[in-house]
């Protein structure tokens, strides 16, 4: 057993989460019970993913996407009061963590992503690794746009959405930035990028990679960000001997 505190602690030093300016709160946002024991970990703190946890009797959810994002209502109503009361009720602790999750060198997703894709990272293209956002690497060989859709496919479970440059060529080199990223594709061209791969597409994604000239790969939200939250539920079970199980709520966005 390790203290709820001391918990939260070890991931706010692990993950440097007060360096990050977000838009929600990083770290404990709700308390439960004191003692921890169980971790379940998932990538949003859903209705279906708490019932989940109250199942398995955890202790504490451990999620990359929490609550109390910034300009969202306030009133705890509704669908947020449901979710809170069943938090508070079985006292469950919720820890989630959002760009620190996204960024760091080991344990995020846009490193769980990239060595599950087999791609040898080169560094970032808005920081230093560990704090920058948009991960550049180069697959082992070259790869063409549908070999790298192939390979996305395969790795995810999900098939990706490929647009591809006009007059683009091989793949020797690669950015990606999980989630929501898409209007990332401009920093990732000027970092010399042949392709981009992030969760989400935009209507505009579509016109920015062709004229670009950059291909594009929209691999999921959800697909793209299961990643980090395992790793790091699995880092805290190898470090302070507790039970860690991960559940995926299906998610084809």
């Amino acid at each position: 057993m390790i203290s709820r505190d001391e918990l939260t602690r070890a991931c706010d030093t692990l993950l440097d989460a007060a360096r990050f300016k977000d838009y929600t709160v990083n770290g404990l946002q709700v308390a439960g019970r004191e003692g921890v024991v169980r971790v379940m970990s998932g990538v949003t703190a859903c209705q279906a993913l708490l019932d989940e946890a109250v199942a398995w009797q955890a202790d504490l959810l451990l999620v990359h996407h929490g609550y109390f994002w910034k300009n969202e209502p306030v009133a705890i109503t509704g669908i947020k009061q449901r979710r809170l009361r069943t938090l508070l009720l079985h006292d469950i602790s919720l820890l989630a963590y959002h760009l620190p999750l996204d960024a760091h060198a080991r344990l995020g997703n846009n490193a769980e992503l990239g060595r599950r894709l087999g791609f040898e990272v080169d560094g970032c293209a808005d920081g230093e690794l560990g704090e920058g956002l948009v991960w550049l690497g180069r697959p082992a060989s070259p790869l063409s746009p549908a070999s790298l859709a192939a390979r996305l496919g395969e790795t995810l479970a999900r098939e990706p959405l490929l647009i591809e440059a006009p007059e683009g060529g091989e793949i020797r080199r690669v950015a990606w930035c999980t989630g929501g990223a898409q209007d990332m594709i401009t920093l990732a061209w000027e970092s010399g990028a042949d392709a981009f791969i992030s969760g989400e597409i935009s209507e505009r994604t579509t016109h920015l990679a062709r004229e670009l000239g950059i291909h594009y790969l929209a691999a999921g939200h959800h697909a793209t960000e299961r990643y980090g939250v395992q790793a790091l539920g699995e880092w805290l079970s190898r470090e302070f001997g507790i039970e860690h199980r991960f559940v995926d709520i299906d998610n084809p966005a």
